[in-house]
């Protein structure tokens, strides 16, 4: 495979955001942060001329849905 450019070279890391990355590593994830998490992708995905698609109607439809492993 073909180097790409953009990680053919050393690279300084940023110490603010190796920081916030570590912080972040304490972060337990709950279901509830799970469940907004998934709606907001949901929304994020929905196309952008759809009008009739908000925020409120994704949270609603993720509630009819259950998925199950």
């Amino acid at each position: 495979m073909a180097d790409r450019k953009q990680f053919s070279n050393d690279m300084e890391t940023d110490p603010e955001l190796e920081r916030l990355l570590e912080q972040s590593r304490q972060i337990e994830v709950t279901q509830e942060m799970l469940i907004e998490q998934r709606i907001s992708v949901a929304f994020g995905n929905a196309p952008a001329d759809a009008e009739d698609i908000t925020k409120e109607s994704v949270r609603h439809a993720s509630e009819q849905i259950s998925l199950r492993a």
